[in-house]
């Protein structure tokens, strides 16, 4: 380990390719598995967060999400978590959808994507500190636009739409 650090990982490794080369700094960054979930209202609307992310300085159209520890929680309780912390909304049904490595040749992780349907408000976010979040609710039919002009441009958020919507036959 070369950093370890409660909010960032890293570790050296030296590995030999195939051709028989030694790559002594090959780095990898450890990070924790990660809870998506695909929130669809009764009114066919997606339900997404709009949040700064500072490795870029902009805003992102993401849909709810979060870290978790497999060893202290399952995907699915983290996702059902995530939801109703980040929007307030809960479920009615829920199916996982696809499960998908965020960038394997140099993170660890991977992102649980589930499809929650017929979702509701039952209350106020619950936000950490570290969380400034904005709930917005887009129409089904206006996603694929969205994509298509940038307004929605997260990968593991895309992913997560195009599986669920194929899922429900959209």
């Amino acid at each position: 380990m070369v950093l370890d650090h409660p909010w960032c990982q890293v570790r050296q490794d030296e590995i030999e390719l195939p051709n028989g080369k030694i790559i002594d700094d090959y780095f990898v960054s450890i990070k924790p598995d990660v809870a998506m979930i695909l929130p669809i209202t009764n009114n066919r609307e997606i339900i997404f967060v709009r949040q700064y992310r500072h490795a870029v300085g902009e805003f992102f159209l993401e849909l709810p999400a979060g870290d978790f520890d497999p060893t202290k929680e399952s995907a699915e309780l983290a996702a059902i978590r995530e939801l109703r912390e980040e929007t307030g909304y809960i479920y009615q049904e829920f199916i996982k959808i696809g499960t998908l490595y965020d960038k394997p040749s140099k993170d660890t992780n991977q992102i649980h994507l589930f499809l929650a349907e017929n979702v509701s408000k039952v209350g106020e976010q619950q936000l950490d500190i570290t969380e400034e979040i904005e709930v917005v609710l887009i129409p089904v039919e206006s996603v694929l636009d969205k994509i298509a002009q940038g307004e929605i441009s997260v990968a593991g958020t895309i992913a997560a739409i195009f599986l669920g919507l194929n899922f429900m036959n959209y």
